[in-house]
Parts: structure tokens; sequence; C-alpha cells
């Protein structure tokens, strides 16, 4: 059987509810399904107010050669710690990870992972309004 085959076969006998949230409107008190699709927009908002952040802090520092590369830098660190992160407090002795959580595991991870992401949006949001310490320490 073909790799491609194979990956075809997974996604139509296998759909996820991460998938499934995509066609599911948000209702906080409804369906597994529903809620999920909650955190899922709830995610979507908080990555998109991240960009703009980061997006601004760019342009606010583009003199900044040094600033700028420190914190691409910083920034991918930041995406390899939150997976981290999320590896950790979703963590499975199973490689399906729904194994050990569920139904729930969409729902939660996206609700953690957009925190994660709101708490970083506020750190970018800061040094856009402050600026990185000249003689001064934060």
């Amino acid at each position: 059987m073909t790799l491609a085959r194979l990956v075809l076969g997974a996604l139509l006998v296998v759909p996820t509810l991460a998938l499934a949230a995509d066609f599911a409107k948000c209702n906080p008190s409804g369906s597994q399904l529903e809620m999920t699709a909650c955190a899922v927009d709830d995610l979507k908002q908080a990555d998109a107010e991240l960009n703009e952040v980061y997006q601004t802090l760019l342009i606010k520092q583009a003199d900044n050669e040094v600033f700028i590369r420190k914190l691409r830098a910083a920034q991918r660190a930041w995406v390899a710690f939150r997976d981290a992160e999320l590896e950790a407090m979703y963590a499975c002795e199973s490689e399906n990870q729904s194994a050990c959580w569920g139904s729930m595991l969409p729902l939660c991870r996206s609700s953690y992972m957009a925190k994660l992401t709101k708490d970083r949006t506020d750190r970018l949001r800061e040094l856009a309004i402050q600026g990185p310490p000249a003689d001064q320490c934060h």
C-alpha cells in the first residue's frame, strides 16, 4: 500500500475532534464539539493578536537590528517552550494522547495554548510600549 493511500485512509477513517471543530459552531454550553470550537476560536483570536503585537514591535524597533535579531530568536524559543509545555501538561504514555485524555484533549490543549499565547502577547505588548531597557532593568 502506498504512503498516499495510508494517509488518505487514515484521514477518512479517523477524523479528529480538532478537525471537526472547524465545522462546529461555538456554544460554551453545548456539546463537546461545540465547546471545543469555542476553545479553537479563542486560540485563533489569541494567535492573531500575538501576531499583530509582534509585527507592531518589529516595526517600532526596526532600527534596532540587534534587538530584532534577538527578539526573533526569543520568539522561536518561546514557540519551542510553548509546544514542550503543552506536551508536559498533557503527558501520556501512549503515543495517542486521546487514550489518556479522551475527547476533552482538543478543548484542553486549545484552551491552555490560548492562555500561553495571551501571556506572551502581554509581554510583547509591554516591549512595544516601553521598548527594550536602555538604562534600566526590567
